[in-house]
């Protein structure tokens, strides 16, 4: 799994740096030429160790100003304009092959999430922290099998495919998923 993940990371780091660097100037130009491109997010990830998750930036740069955790609505208002599309065409996400290349992610697994998430829906759902025992992944069942979700009752309905992930884990499947 290490290898085709590093494999695939490489590949599509090969194919997306143009997409990449005209997503890198137009979210710069559009803050005005200032603030982060990379947004750096904390996550929990394998064995709920956290680590860094890297995503372009799509919100306003005062998104969390308070420093409170938020779920991501569908209709944010601290989306930007660019942010709107690049969430839609899941170019966010092209930094996460860095993740993946420095082995806390794996191209295919369940999603990481923040630990203050993790913390409040591992009290309310049972199993929940089951899905930490492999890497997170860029992409993984539960995304394929279910809208975006931002609620408790969205993430047991997530666990639920992350936990059939994680049973019945192999190659096959991870191609199935891509």
């Amino acid at each position: 799994k290490r290898l085709s993940d590093v494999v695939i990371s490489l590949i599509m780091l090969v194919l997306t740096t143009p997409i990449m660097l005209i997503t890198a100037l137009l979210i710069w130009l559009e803050s005005g030429c200032r603030g982060p491109i990379i947004y750096r997010q904390e996550r929990v990830g394998k064995h709920n160790q956290t680590f860094n998750v890297l995503k372009f930036r799509s919100m306003r740069i005062d998104a969390e100003k308070d420093g409170v955790a938020k779920w991501a609505s569908k209709n944010d208002s601290r989306v930007t304009k660019i942010g709107s599309f690049i969430r839609k065409t899941r170019i966010d996400e092209l930094p996460q092959l860095f993740n993946v290349l420095s082995g806390e992610m794996s191209f295919v697994g369940p999603r990481p999430e923040r630990p203050q998430f993790v913390d409040n829906l591992a009290t309310e759902i049972a199993y929940y922290r089951l899905r930490h025992h492999i890497k997170p992944g860029i992409t993984g069942w539960a995304q394929i099998n279910y809208p975006y979700g931002a609620s408790v009752e969205d993430s047991k309905e997530k666990l639920q495919f992350d936990l059939y992930y994680l049973k019945h884990l192999n190659l096959f499947l991870d191609l199935i998923i891509l």
